[in-house]
């Protein structure tokens, strides 16, 4: 497969090179594709989520949230991010 890059892409690529992040214009393409990879299966797992949340609504399966609720709402999110910062760290 030829690829080819826009003077400007060109340009890039060579600047990256010379400052040694990479030592050839295919480890910088490598890098691109794995960084689009990553950035689509982020995108389709955030498709899935509102695909299964839009069928929890129709479902009526959610929960109301009020005035009187949402501080206990707010403690139980920061107790399950503290709790998955946590566990990222061990």
């Amino acid at each position: 497969m030829q690829i080819d890059l826009t003077p400007d892409q060109r340009e890039f690529v060579h600047r990256a090179i010379a400052s040694g992040r990479f030592r050839r214009e295919e480890d910088a393409v490598e890098e691109a594709l794995s960084l689009w990879e990553e950035r689509e299966r982020a995108r389709i797992e955030i498709l899935v989520a509102l695909d299964q949340s839009e069928a929890d609504l129709e479902s009526g399966r959610y929960d109301d949230y009020t005035q009187e609720s949402s501080p206990r709402l707010a403690k139980d999110l920061k107790l399950e991010a503290r709790a998955l910062r946590h566990s990222e760290r061990s």
